[in-house]
């Protein structure tokens, strides 16, 4: 199958540098009244991939992406920026949902990002996961994150227009939807340069 390739700028991708319901409970948050939930370093939420599949992505990321801007692994981003008075809420949250099964996802087409290259990915069960969090932390997200969710793995960026079409075009050759495996969820602290990992937590249904 021929390569799909989207055009998407980078206020759409909202890039900064199965199936579980969980309900919200507003006002039963882990912090107590008056605390300041922004004190610390922000946190950002990725889905971890499975063995080969990391490989392969993170091969193709260490190729194309300029190694002086590539300081952390390759990455599907379900949330930017969570307060950090969340964590120990998005702990438990995110043990809940990895109690499960993995979510079923797709690698189904090329993303341009102008000044770089992604793989979009459809998954409806990673989806909900994303929007049973987004409704548990309602009122705490980044307009980033209120803005809608588009999952891609990005694996080139900030290079030319014209290295990223090159690109684009040897990755359509031969393209077919593929299966992705999702392995986990992983929180992370930013603290403006290599992310920080927080916790991993891994599928175990």
């Amino acid at each position: 199958m021929a390569g799909t390739l989207v055009q998407l700028d980078a206020a759409q991708c909202g890039k900064r540098d199965g199936i579980l319901q969980i309900a919200a409970e507003p006002g039963r948050r882990a912090w107590q009244p008056g605390r300041n939930l922004n004190a610390g370093s922000p946190i950002i939420v990725t889905a971890l991939f499975a063995g080969e599949d990391h490989g392969w992505l993170e091969g193709l990321r260490r190729r194309h992406f300029p190694p002086e801007r590539n300081q952390v692994p390759v990455h599907l981003t379900l949330f930017h920026h969570l307060p950090p008075g969340v964590e120990a809420e998005l702990g438990q949250r995110l043990g809940v949902i990895t109690a499960s099964s993995p979510p079923r996802a797709t690698i189904a087409g090329i993303l341009n990002l102008g000044g770089g290259t992604a793989f979009r990915v459809e998954s409806e069960e990673l989806k909900a996961i994303r929007a049973s969090l987004a409704e548990a932390f309602r009122g705490l997200l980044t307009p980033q994150d209120q803005a809608g969710w588009r999952p891609h793995i990005t694996i080139q960026n900030k290079v030319t227009p014209a290295a990223a079409k090159a690109l684009q075009q040897e990755l359509s050759i031969g393209f077919s939807i593929r299966p992705l495996g999702i392995a986990g969820l992983q929180s992370w602290a930013y603290r403006g340069g290599p992310w920080q990992p927080i916790r991993r937590h891994p599928f175990r249904g």
